[in-house]
């Protein structure tokens, strides 16, 4: 008879259910069934994450103009944070990727899941762009337009001229043919995977522009408008990578304009 010990790492090496199982579940020992429960639900996480990966292809298929279209995923991260910039990201995927398991609306994704996630977007995809809107330019142009112009910068940057777009519930002013999803990222594997990037990416911004302006959190807050971070405004004023035009900043300048 097998040790508790060795049952249990050879249920952790295990990828599917296999014969030798069988016997495990005539088991009386509670750690030797503890350990099969435990598989078992790895199994089921992992078969409703192949179900959803599947869903998300066929989604994504049933755009595509023709056998053989590239079709790109676009979405960003950061529309609503006081501070810090807009960030959009295009993606084309290959036809089958099965290491892409696991796509997800980033926001549904921890933040280790979407640093691991991104890197394996990176790897795999036939091409990605990433871009950056400045806190000036959302100023400028609003922050739906800001993030238009961004994502037509990102789709023209990518090595492949896709067939076909699918944005997340926003048109592009570009001369491609797209589909406007709404909630995009939970349904299309390419739009998801845009997300991930484009949060993954804003994040490692934000942190870093934390190192340059600690006392507003940007760690933590990511520029969103939290207690604290309203808080430093109020006491440091806004930096350059604030959105001006962004309520309550916007009322907070003009009411010392006035003073």
């Amino acid at each position: 008879m097998k040790t508790i010990k060795e049952i249990t790492e050879a249920l952790k090496r295990a990828t599917a259910y296999e014969p030798w199982m069988q016997e495990l579940e005539k088991d009386g020992r509670a750690s030797v069934q503890k350990a099969l429960r435990q598989f078992q639900k790895r199994l089921e996480k992992q078969e409703k994450l192949f179900e959803q990966f599947r869903q998300k292809q066929a989604f994504d298929a049933s755009f595509l103009p023709f056998e053989g279209a590239y079709l790109a995923g676009v979405d960003e991260a950061g529309r609503g944070p006081l501070a810090g910039p807009v960030v959009t990201c295009a993606v084309i995927l290959p036809k089958d990727c099965p290491e892409l398991i696991g796509i997800n609306d980033s926001k549904q994704l921890s933040k280790k899941k979407r640093a691991e996630l991104a890197e394996l977007i990176k790897k795999h995809a036939l091409a990605y762009s990433i871009h950056f809107q400045s806190a000036k330019k959302i100023d400028e142009l609003n922050i739906l337009e800001a993030t238009r112009q961004s994502m037509k910068i990102c789709i023209e940057n990518l090595k492949i001229r896709p067939d076909i777009c699918l944005v997340d519930a926003v048109s592009i002013p570009i001369g491609i043919p797209q589909e406007s999803i709404v909630k995009g990222d939970a349904k299309s594997l390419a739009i998801g995977a845009a997300s991930i990037l484009a949060k993954h990416e804003r994040d490692l911004y934000m942190e870093e522009l934390h190192t340059q302006y600690p006392q507003y959190g940007f760690d933590q807050n990511a520029g969103y408008g939290t207690k604290q971070h309203l808080e430093a405004i109020e006491r440091f004023g806004p930096t350059v990578h604030h959105r001006k035009t962004f309520e309550p900043i916007k009322s907070m300048l003009e009411k010392k304009v006035m003073l």
